[in-house]
């Protein structure tokens, strides 16, 4: 575990898994967008389109699903051919649901940030805005 003066672990994983039940809970089909051109990405290369590449994880689209703190595992078919597949965690663009699009995006900087000290200057503001 992380001490407190320790940075924390990416919410990645956590989030995509989150979402993963989510949209299957609701009975709709989740999808993620992965980015194909990142190390270890192994998916099969016809799929792959723009650098980029769309993968069903539904339970009925794979066979034993596992989405780990640093990557998702899987064996699908492709054109009627078995693949594994493996995706490093910080491939995943998005994860959402194919009938409606529902779910998130994800910052391609995710990297986690150290703690605030309060004898540091203050953090700067966020970028966020009241939106009404």
């Amino acid at each position: 575990m992380n001490s407190p003066s320790e940075g924390m672990t990416s919410n990645r994983p956590y989030l995509l898994r989150a979402l993963y039940e989510w949209i299957t809970d609701n009975g709709l089909t989740p999808h993620i967008l992965v980015n194909a051109q990142l190390d270890d990405v192994d998916v099969p290369a016809h799929v792959v389109q723009d650098g980029k590449v769309v993968l069903n994880i539904a339970p009925s689209a794979t066979e034993h699903l596992q989405l780990e703190n640093d990557t998702i595992f899987f064996k699908a078919r492709f054109s009627g051919n078995p693949y594994s597949i493996s995706i490093p965690m910080v491939a995943v663009i998005a994860i959402y649901a194919k009938e409606n699009g529902q779910g998130m995006m994800f910052a391609q900087d995710d990297t986690p940030q150290p703690p605030f000290d309060d004898t540091d200057d203050p953090p700067p503001r966020s970028h966020l805005k009241v939106v009404k």
